[in-house]
Order: structure tokens, then sequence, then C-alpha cells
């Protein structure tokens, strides 16, 4: 089972026996094709499988046909290998992961020679990412066993030629260096002693491993770990010396799924489409048994138990991806004071009450409560995950919610926490303090949403909240975290444009560009940065708003116009006249559809796509404030500003 788990995708359904017959019906329907693509693209596929699929996107992509909603991604792909099945199944992977993937694979072999020419076909294809997929036959390792000097030499000679290639790539292109680790292979020659001796094939490997980190980060590049999916399926399994040898293959075809989903990962990551909230059912799934009919002392959940401990490995690793900024939640069929009592009763559960940022224990059906768990927490349905023992559970929320990722589980409860993590739902670049106070974020908001509740007018309900909003332009202490939002905000985002770190810094620096990072904290505790602004100086004049992003954890509180006035201000002691925005439609950003109308801009351009473009004029706007106090900044004439009260 633990094999089949990696090499099969096991946490994803099993492809349906009609697979081939559903690709030819997309390849002649005439309609929408997307949302066919990406519903084949979630089964656990093998490598015949994804070429089939990664053909059909292919022909439809030159036959210019739409693959919105599915997200454009170009990648470029230098190997020192065959690149063709990487290619194929890369392309049928990352629909499932909502993104619409060209490859622009670089010659075989010719990846330093790709990267400086500037009329390469990777460079002149203008990527978004260029994937570094080499092994360690492609650098030169030369051993040199009990050799210190030449082992240190061998390193940096290698470490060099990846430098070299990251810096043609930037040099000609925006995109971000992708770049994998080096897995070794399992052949020996000392045994033990290969790991630590100076110049053995094993120490040279991973000593460059280990430079990568500095190396990837002087380009603001991202790592696949390759060496970590080799050593988690095993150094034997993952190479194949006849594959290699007929074929050129850097790895057996049989992990070619695998080694393709984790790719997609980062490059979901980057397009900021990854998951943030874990949603749990309760009776066979964090605990053995049923709580309603057991009671509290006939759950299976005890150390010295092997069902109990079971349960309780898979309740730590929630709790750990709680403490790494993913946000908990239960969805039950159950009466909810039961549903709480080993919560708060019992003296070996690991989770706790206070873990959830909603609660939702009753008899409604599982999609109508995950709706409501979206709702409450401001998150897209695509932004969450399902667990449930229930394989009827499983397939009914499937079907009624696609967006939803729901992993299958195994019988053997054991397994629950390593299928969850080989599900790899949470890939994250970065981890910040923001990360990592995510889940109090959303925990927040849920008694906010208590708050509100209650009370009947808005207004007294904002004043209520006392909150304090804070404005900073772009800074170094920041720039991970609002390169981490561009990416990952899609519903509050007037463009959709993304920025990578690297262009993040350059816009910092430059003279042209107004910027703002924005934070807010309540009653209820720090919200965090939730909104960015960028805006380009056009003329001496004119400021056109590049991006506008705000988190959706703050829909409702009038920010929106406490940053629209911070813009002004700064607009109007820059000379400024104008502000121009622009509003362009996605699928998922309807809900600013009436940003700039709102805010009192007035229209001067509408196009065929929908998409539009607004002007405001500096010297006579007057936007309404909103009840919270703007805390200094360091540009800020006055030490602090007065709350305001007044909304509309």
């Amino acid at each position: 089972m633990d094999s089949a788990l990696y090499s099969d995708l096991a946490w994803l359904p099993r492809p349906p026996a009609d697979f081939n017959a559903r690709c030819l019906s997309i390849q002649n329907n005439t309609e929408e094709i997307a949302p066919q693509i990406r519903a084949l693209a979630s089964f656990g596929l093998d490598i015949n499988q994804l070429v089939r699929l990664a053909k059909v996107i292919v022909n439809a992509r030159s036959a210019s046909r739409s693959l919105a909603p599915l997200l454009p991604y170009r990648l470029g792909l230098i190997v020192n290998s065959t690149p063709d099945f990487i290619s194929a199944a890369l392309t049928a992977t990352a629909a499932r992961h909502r993104i619409a993937l060209e490859c622009i694979p670089a010659g075989y072999d010719q990846a330093v020679q790709e990267s400086l020419n500037p009329d390469s076909a990777i460079n002149r294809s203008d990527p978004d990412g260029v994937l570094i997929a080499l092994d360690w036959r492609a650098l030169p390792l030369i051993p040199a066993p009990g050799e210190p000097e030449s082992a240190e030499k061998a390193v940096e000679a290698s470490l060099e030629q990846i430098r070299l290639i990251c810096s043609g790539i930037q040099q000609y292109t925006k995109a971000t260096c992708i770049v994998q680790t080096l897995a070794p292979p399992p052949e020996n020659l000392f045994g033990s002693l290969d790991r630590v001796l100076p110049g053995s094939l094993r120490y040279l490997i991973d000593a460059v491993n280990r430079g990568l980190r500095d190396v990837v980060q002087s380009f603001a590049g991202v790592v696949v770990d390759v060496a970590g999916i080799a050593e988690t399926v095993g150094l034997a399994n993952w190479h194949c010396p006849r594959q290699w040898n007929m074929a050129k293959l850097p790895f057996s075809q049989d992990y070619l799924p695998l080694y393709a989903e984790w790719v997609c990962r980062v490059l979901a990551a980057l397009r900021g489409t990854t998951r943030r909230c874990l949603i749990l059912d309760l009776d066979n799934t964090l605990w053995g048994g049923v709580i309603g009919d057991d009671g509290l002392g006939g759950i299976q959940i005890a150390q010295g138990d092997a069902t109990g401990e079971a349960y309780l490995a898979l309740q730590r690793y929630a709790l750990s991806l709680r403490e790494r900024g993913v946000v908990l939640a239960v969805s039950s069929k159950n009466e909810d004071e039961i549903a709480r009592s080993p919560f708060r009763q019992h003296p070996e559960m690991i989770l706790r009450e206070e873990h959830f940022a909603v609660f939702q224990a009753n008899w409604n059906d599982k999609p109508s409560n995950i709706r409501a768990i979206a709702e409450e927490l401001s998150l897209g349905l695509d932004s969450l995950v399902f667990v449930d023992d229930n394989p009827f559970e499983r397939e009914l929320v499937r079907k009624s919610l696609p967006e939803l990722a729901v992993p299958e589980m195994p019988e053997d409860p054991a397994l629950y926490a390593r299928t969850l993590a080989a599900a790899g739902y949470f890939e994250s670049l970065v981890f910040s303090e923001e990360d990592r106070s995510r889940a109090g974020y959303y925990e927040g908001n849920s008694r906010r949403s208590t708050l509100l509740k209650q009370t009947t007018d808005l207004k007294e309900y904002l004043a209520s909240l006392q909150m304090e909003i804070a404005f900073q332009p772009f800074n170094v202490v920041g720039r991970a975290r609002i390169a981490q939002l561009i990416n990952k905000s899609n519903q509050f985002n007037l463009t959709t444009k993304r920025y990578t770190e690297e262009e993040v810094a350059r816009v910092e620096a430059s003279p042209e560009y107004f910027t703002l990072q924005v934070r807010l904290a309540d009653i209820f505790g720090d919200n965090g940065m939730i909104s960015v602004v960028i805006c380009h100086e056009t003329s001496a004049s004119q400021w056109e708003i590049d991006l506008w992003l705000m988190s959706c954890r703050v829909l409702g509180r009038c920010v929106e116009n406490m940053v629209l006035r911070e813009i002004l201000e700064h607009a109007r002691r820059k000379g400024i006249r104008n502000l121009v925005g622009s509003y362009l439609p996605t699928s998922r950003n309807k809900l600013v559809e009436q940003h700039y109308p709102k805010l009192g801009f007035s229209l001067i351009e509408k196009h065929d796509d929908g998409s539009t473009v607004w002007t405001l004029d500096v010297a006579s706007a007057d936007v309404p404030g909103a009840p919270m106090t703007v805390k200094s900044s360091e540009f800020a004439t006055a030490a602090t500003k007065p709350a305001v009260s007044s909304i509309q």
C-alpha cells in the first residue's frame, strides 16, 4: 500500500473506464472545455493517460480554443534527459491545479546554451517560469574520494553552472527560476562512509543540494525537492538504469505522475491556487467509533491503543498544519453538543475546540455545511480540502462541489495522516509570521461574524471592532508577504496581475511607483497584511493604479475607502491630478466589478471583454471614511491621524 500511495497517487480517485472516450468527447465538443479537462485531470492518471490528456490540451491551444478559467502559465523546460514525456505529464497534471500549462522545452542537454542565448526558444517565448530539471549527471561532479579540495572545487563548479543558467534566464526573461535538488543514485562505493567522505559522489551531491538554497534565493527562485521525492519512495525505486540507458529518462517512468504532481504544486503556489482550509469529519475520522452511539468512553482515541494512536496521528498532523497557517474547520453529521464533547472533555484529544475556526455539527447534508463554512470564512470553495472516512460522503461532496479537494482515504486509519501529507494540498513557497498567524486571523473572523449576527446596525458593529489601520510603502521586511498576497488574491483583485518577489523589489526601489502595504487590527486580534496597492506614475500629473487587491477576510469593513483616502493624500502631495484604474474581469473577481464606481470614479472606457477603465479627479475627490484609527506610517506628517467615524 505504501508504494502504491505514491506511484498511483492513491489520494486521487481512480480514472473512469471510459477515460479515452471522454478525451475524444472533449476534442469534439464545441462548448467550454476547461471544466471537462480539469475533471479528467482530477483522477490518478498513469503515464499513458497523462499523455492522452496532454494531447487534448495541446490540440485545443493549437486550435485557439479557450482554456479559461484555467490560469495560463508558460514554462520553459531545461533538462539533460528526454523532455517529451516530462512535458506531457506536466501539461496534463497542471490542469488538476487549475493551470493551463504550455511547455517550451530546450534542446537535449543544452542547458547553458539555451539559457545564455537571447534567441533561444525559451528566452524568446517570454516564459512565466523556467524549470531547471537537471540531475547529477548534468553537472561536473567528478568523484575524488578522500580529496577535500577537489570535492570543494567540484561542488563550486556545479553550483556555478546553475548560477550561470539562472543568470541567463534572469537577463533575458522575467521568469521565475525553478530549480530541482539532486537525487543521488542508490549505488554506493564505501557503504555508510559515502555520505561523510569528502569527494565521494554522495558527499558531492549532498553538498550541492545544501548550496542550492543560497543560489536559488539569490535569484528569487524556488526549489522542487526531487531529492526529497526520491528519498520518500526509495532511491532504488526512483532510479531505473535500464530506462536511463534506453531512453535517457532521469527516473523510473512509474514515478512520472508523482514528479509532475510535485512540480505542478510549486506552479500552483506561484499562481496562488494552493488550498488554505482543512475541513474534517469527526466519527471514524478524528477518532474511532461514533460519539453519539459509543459515548466518550467508547471512542478509540488513546495512547497505547494501536487504532487510537492512528487517529491521534491525524489529529497531530492537522494541528501541525494549523500551526503553519492552515485554517481548520469541522463538518459533521451530529448533535452539536455531543460532537463538541470529545474536544472539551476527552483527556487524550490533541485537537481542541479552540483550534477550529468554524464548527458545523448538525444533520444538514455535507455540501450545504461546507458552503456555509466557506461563506463564514470568506474563502472560495477552491480553497478548501475535505477529509471524510465515508466514501459516500466523499463522492457526494465531489459531485456537488467539484471545486473542493476531497482525498480518497485508505481503509486503515494508520495511513490517514500519511495520505493527507502525500496529497500536498498546502504547498508553500515561503513561511512567515503572517503564515503562522493566519489560522488565528480566520478564527477571529468567525468571532466577528458571530458579533455581526448579534448586531442590526452596521455602523455600530464596525465601531465596536475598534479597528486600527496602518499604511507603509513596500519594504524588505514585508516583501515576501507582499509577493505572496499578490499571487494568492483572486477575488478582491482588480487586475489579477502577478509579481514575483524580485519584481516587487524593483517596484519598491523605483521612483516611478507609489506603493502601499496595509495592515488591520481590531479587538479580536491582528489581521496582518490585508491589502496591497501599486500606482505607476505615467506622467507628471497622473497615477495609474497598476494593482489593487485586498484579502477577503476584511470585506465589508470599508477598508477600501481608507486605502483610497491614503492614496489621494499622497497623490495631492505629489501634484497628481488624476487617478486611473482598470478592472479586468476574470472568473473569480466579479465581486469588485463595481469597485471604482462605488468609490466615485467615472467610466472612460468599456471593452467587449468586459474590462473597464475609470478615472478620478484627485483635487475634488471626497471619499467617506470609516470608524477606524489610522496609525502613523513612516512617511506621515503627523504622528497619529484621528479616527474617522462616518461611513456610508
